[in-house]
Order: C-alpha cells, then structure tokens, then sequence
C-alpha cells in the first residue's frame, strides 16, 4: 500500500470575515499544471464521495465516475491519489472547511497521507470548529494568518484572451497514422521478463505526431476520463504504433520509474520485444495507471487494466472515438452535383494492417484495410524509400493496383 510517513503539518487559515480578497487569493493560486489545487467544495452535502469528486474535478477530471458501485467511495479517492501523485502536486487548498464533518475531514488526511500534500484548510469562522479539531488532535498543524497567506490577487489582464494559447484543432477529428495498426487478430501473447532493447536498436520508428497535434491529443486524454488506464492505453498506443496485443502485454514493471521508458513484448510475430521512449505528454497518464496499481494493490498487474474492478466502461476504440481520435480513413465519396442530400457522417472504420508483422503468413491475409490508407514506413530502409517517392499512389489498395 502506497503511504507517505512523513506527511507535511495541515496549514489552517481562519478568515472570519469570509473576505472576499483571500477567497479570490486561493482560486488564483488553482494552477494543477503547476502543482496546486484550490478545491471548493460542493455546497448543501457532507457526502465523503462528493468531496472525492471535487478534487477530480479540481484536477480536470470529468465527473460522476463511471464502472464502480454507486456509493463505493474507495475508487474516487484512490483515483484522485493516483493523479495527484502522477500530476506532482504538492499543494491542496480547501475553501469552506469549517463545514467539513469527521467522516470527510478523515477522508482527505488519508489522501494526505497517501500522497504527501501539503493542505491548507480555510475555515470562515474566528475559532476552529470542534470537530475539526478532534479530528486533527492527533495530526501536526499549525495556524496561519489569512492576510499572510493568501494575499491580494493580481487584477485580471484587460485582454485575457490574448495571453490564452488557441486550440487550433479543438472539435476536429484528429486521424492519427499509429492507429491503423492498433486492431489485431492474434491472441496475447505468454508473460515475457526480457529486458528489450530500445525501439531504434529493433529499426522500428512509429509515426511522429506534429507539435500541434501532439499537443491536442494530450488535452484531450489529460480531460477525456477519470480512469488512467484507458488513457494511458490509448496515448500509448498513439506514440508506439501498438496493437492491442501488443499493449496487452505492458505491465508495471515495464514502466520505468519515471515513466521515461515503457516496454511492450512480442513473441516473435511482429518485430519482437522493445522499449519505447514514453513523451512527456504521455508520462502523467502512464504515472497514474502505475499508481493505481500500487495503491490499490501490491502486485504489479496489467498496466492497462483496472485493479479497482471497473465494469462497464467503453471499449478502446469507443473511447478513442469520443475523443475524435482515428485512423486515417478512406477518401470519402464523391458528392452528385446538384444534390441537396445531406452527407451522413461515416461511421469510423478501424482496419486490420498487417504491416508490421514480420511471419510472411500474415501478408497473405485477406485485405482488410477497407479503402483506408497503409500505415507509413517504419524502418530506415522503408523511410528512406518513402522519401524518394515510394511506395506509389496506388499501394495498399489491390483494386487500384496495375494488372501483372
């Protein structure tokens, strides 16, 4: 069980004047890309589980959970734990805290104590609340002045967008090369222990998303669901070019401890077992999978599985969809001039390629790329080639291929 002994001293900050300067202190201070969190809690409830779901929120992360009993407290805190520790945050302020109860208060100093937060309770009262007092009697804290702690805040910008990056690719579908080898047809393969070498040592080179894009499918995982292995899963598979068989191997003790490195095993039907380097976009998402895992239980399971017991989720391939991630898919058909019929959005088509499978049975395949694109070269021999002007127009597709 993951624990941290030596949990920073609670920082109580009493404002009974419920000033409104110290209140718009500590919702300046929420910055999680940076570390901190400024949680309000939900008014009108003491539900331990509703508070859980503030901090998600807090953390960019869409609530109600999904996949776990209705009233199971246990996986939104664990979830929460598992991204603060993977996000680094160090610092958790609670507005309103003179409304907490012993039953919620018990539960976010266990999230302190699993995570090593420094928090700051922020009670609009002149003395401490009773209850919150026995509940920290046996916790080190110390009082802190609200004028001290939380100053004044900056006036806003008077031109706020200007400072704010655009999303130049919000609400579009994003058709990631990588994902056209992400459907198999093989089983997974035996627990492998190797230690395989890096992915260049194999000639193996996945597509390179372009900043922008790499950029936008980072925000959208980072938002998309509270549930880390899914994420994890989905970014992985969008930076090693993986198929699920593939993923389906990962386990935690493939990531490194910085999450710089992830190893994904083969049996010898693709090109064999190899570490990836993991983007540093991708690392929080493959952090909080890990920790999941050494939270909720000792074993180093699958990595890209729940321990908590989730039931219901989407597929991946589902969950890629609501993000408007895809493979690239074919051309789409040529609309009658004149016609006033509406096009109907197309379903996503995920294809079957087996481009990366080194058993030449595999090749022989029926084609089911279903008009989508081939998957672009992935050796130094096949990217050299690819750059004086092969393969032509008309690889891939058997129909449009010259007779013999």
């Amino acid at each position: 069980m993951l624990s941290c002994d030596n949990a920073p001293p609670v920082t109580i900050v009493l404002d009974p004047g419920d000033d409104l300067v110290h209140t718009r202190a500590a919702l300046a201070a929420h910055a999680p890309g940076d570390g901190r969190l400024t949680v309000h809690p939900t008014p009108g409830t003491d539900s331990v589980l509703a508070l859980a779901y503030d901090v998600l929120a807090a953390l960019d992360k869409p609530v109600p959970l999904t996949g776990y009993r209705r009233l199971d407290t246990a996986p939104a805190w664990t979830l929460a734990a598992a991204w603060i520790l993977a996000a680094r945050t160090r610092n958790l302020i609670l507005l309103r805290a003179h409304f907490l109860t012993p039953h919620r208060l018990r539960a976010l100093l266990q999230l302190r104590h699993r995570t090593g937060l420094w928090v700051t309770l922020v009670s609009h009262t002149r003395h401490l609340p009773a209850p919150v007092e026995r509940a920290l009697a046996g916790v080190p804290h110390h009082m802190a002045e609200a004028t001290a702690l939380l100053p004044a805040a900056d006036p806003p910008a008077a031109m706020p967008w200007l400072s704010i990056p655009g999303r130049p690719l919000a609400n579009r579908w994003i058709n990631l090369p990588a994902l056209t080898t992400f459907t198999a047809l093989d089983c997974a393969t035996r627990p492998c222990r190797c230690t395989a070498p890096m992915a260049a040592d194999r000639d193996f080179f996945p597509p390179v998303m372009p900043p922008v894009t790499e950029a936008e499918v980072a925000h959208r995982l980072h938002r998309a669901t509270a549930h880390p292995h899914l994420a994890a899963e989905l970014a992985t598979a969008a930076f090693t070019a993986a198929s699920t068989t593939q993923l389906a191997t990962a386990h935690v003790r493939d990531l490194a401890p910085d999450a710089s490195t992830l190893t994904l095993h083969d049996d010898g039907l693709r090109q064999g077992c190899m570490t990836h380097h993991v983007p540093l976009w991708a690392r929080p998402l493959l952090l909080a999978a890990a920790f999941v895992w050494r939270i909720a239980s000792e074993t180093q399971g699958p990595l890209f599985t729940d321990p908590l017991g989730s039931t219901g989720l989407p597929c991946l391939t589902d969950f890629a969809e609501s993000c408007k991630l895809r493979p690239p898919q074919p051309p789409r058909p040529t609309r009658r001039k004149g016609s006033r019929v509406p096009a109907k959005p197309s379903e996503t088509i995920w294809p079957v390629s087996p481009a990366h499978y080194a058993l030449s049975w595999a090749m022989r395949e029926p084609d089911l790329m279903h008009g989508c694109p081939h998957p672009p070269p992935h050796t130094r021999r096949t990217i050299a080639a690819h750059k004086r002007g092969w393969p032509p127009p008309y690889f891939g597709q058997r129909s449009l291929r010259p007779p013999r």
